[in-house]
């Protein structure tokens, strides 16, 4: 029956077709949604994948992440208890780590030069649609079914993913020569420092607002953790022979500018991403379902821009196009700093377009960029590295927008807060006219008087917080405009379009 099947998807010179290729390794990436212990555990393993890989293969450890990835989200459905979720979740996040950058490898592999920008971009289109549909994907099962069914779904694309990649994936020949080389050493040391380091972070990351930051003991000891943990980490994988993660790679100017902007990329993605649907719920009263959708013409518009953007990076130098990519989707940041209560749902819906439009000129070209002067037998190591620096990204980026809504939001309603006195004139109007319209509906004078103020006061802090999203989003384009400059100290790439992954 193997054969049979096999057969069917062969290319005429007897290899498997690449596209066939491209969909299985697809598939895994619609699977992961994100939790504390899920980004802890991920964060963990994504910079050792490139290691795991030559330890053991690169399928075989692929197929061991979607294996881990499925059993643990069937796990998680059936969690009886939160504390039971929360280590199934660590589980997942063990598998999921080496997903992306094992598919971009593989893809990497599978095509050739001519070919690669427009597979990349086939690729693109389920890690950058995911996050997109994912709101509204989540909010529509969690409104109509168990929330257990958001595990329950990863687990027949799971099955699926595994028995493609069983029949049509095998390691190329420069792994098979390195894997049945003797004397691997386990380095023990580096992967306890990066764990603690990066573990430690994303803890951080995400309690951090919570716990109030550095005030509290709970995050100053997780602080003290990481910082021991990355700069011994650092300084021990620099002076390895055989690092776990080879930092040396960061000595290639591509390779290291297009990690700090994939870096940016994740932090304005992801933070936006939040804040889009949190502004819609939180001050015009939007479902989760419909808040989530307003996300999802965003993703329809990457879809159509994506193989455009594979076919530019070989007519178009690859610094143009991420410079156009920053330049639109800062624009559109800007124009949801002009959001405010008053906003429908078309305007809401057209900026993310427009966002969107930008983000499907950034995601090829920077990894065409990055790896342009990486070597084949790096490629590895460098997906698990630039990967890392987008999730960190995506952390850094969820945590500042949220702290700095919550502070903003204190400083504004504060600063509103000056104008309600007894000397404001607007104020004595408005508590006057309020009153007036709550005896006419019914309400005795006092009581009247008691809802005119807290009314008043409501108002002040939707305002408030309007203003704070409004920062929030200023903040987020400024970001995109700053990772501009950067990009002149890049070399124009030398390699054909697409010669490497996309993330």
């Amino acid at each position: 029956m193997r054969n049979k099947i096999l057969a069917k998807l062969r290319m005429p010179d007897g290899t498997i077709n690449p596209w066939v290729i491209a969909v299985t390794v697809t598939l895994a990436t619609f699977m992961a949604w994100v939790l504390t212990s899920y980004l802890v555990s991920n964060a963990i393993v994504l910079p050792l994948s490139g290691w795991f890989s030559g330890l053991i293969g690169r399928k075989r450890f692929y197929m061991t992440c979607v294996a881990i990835f499925t059993l643990s989200s069937f796990l998680c459905g059936l969690a009886p208890s939160l504390g039971v979720l929360v280590i199934f979740r660590i589980l997942q996040g063990v598998g999921g780590g080496g997903l992306q950058p094992s598919e971009q490898a593989i893809l990497n592999d599978t095509f050739p030069l001519e070919k690669r920008g427009m597979a990349f971009a086939v690729y693109g289109l389920a890690v950058v649609v995911a996050p997109t549909i994912g709101p509204w994907l989540g909010g529509w099962i969690t409104d109509n079914f168990s929330w257990r069914w958001i595990f329950y779904i990863n687990v027949p694309v799971g099955i699926i993913s595994l028995l493609l990649t069983n029949f049509l994936i095998s390691d190329p020949p420069y792994m098979k020569k390195a894997n049945v080389k003797a004397g691997f050493r386990i380095d023990y040391i580096g992967i306890g420092l990066i764990s603690l380091g990066l573990g430690s972070m994303q803890i951080i990351l995400d309690k951090g607002q919570r716990e109030d930051w550095l005030s509290s003991n709970f995050i100053r000891v997780f602080f003290g953790m990481m910082i021991f943990g990355l700069i011994a980490g650092i300084l021990w994988e620099l002076r390895e022979k055989e690092p776990v993660v080879d930092l040396r790679m960061l000595k290639d100017r591509n390779f290291a500018i297009a990690t700090v902007a994939m870096f940016f990329l994740g932090f304005v993605l992801y933070a936006s991403t939040v804040l889009i649907p949190q502004f819609l719920q939180q001050l015009l009263g939007y479902t989760a379902q419909l808040a989530g959708m307003a996300l999802s013409p965003g993703g329809a518009v990457i879809m159509c821009m994506m193989p455009v953007v594979g076919i530019l990076v070989s007519k178009v130098d690859t610094r143009m196009l991420i410079t156009f990519g920053c330049m639109v989707s800062a624009s559109a940041l800007f124009v949801m700093a002009g959001w405010d209560l008053g906003l429908d749902y078309g305007h809401a819906v057209r900026a993310r377009m427009l966002q969107s439009f930008g983000l499907a000129f950034l995601f090829i070209p920077i990894n065409v960029a990055a790896f342009a002067y990486v070597p084949k037998e790096k490629s590895n190591m460098g997906t698990g590295i630039i990967n890392l620096a987008r999730n960190i990204g995506a952390s850094v980026g969820i945590a500042t927008v949220t702290t700095m809504l919550d502070r903003r939001a204190q400083f504004h309603q504060s600063r509103l807060m000056e104008h309600v006195n007894d000397f404001s004139a607007a104020y004595h109007n408005m508590l006057n006219g309020t009153q007036v319209k709550l005896i006419a509906a019914g309400s005795t004078a006092a009581h009247a008087s008691a809802q005119a103020h807290g009314m008043i006061y409501g108002t002040i802090q939707r305002q408030a917080v309007m203003l704070a999203f409004i920062d929030n989003f200023k903040m987020l384009g400024v970001v995109f405009f700053a990772v501009i400059p950067i990009l002149v100290l890049m070399k124009k790439p030398r390699a054909p379009a697409g010669g490497v992954a996309v993330h």
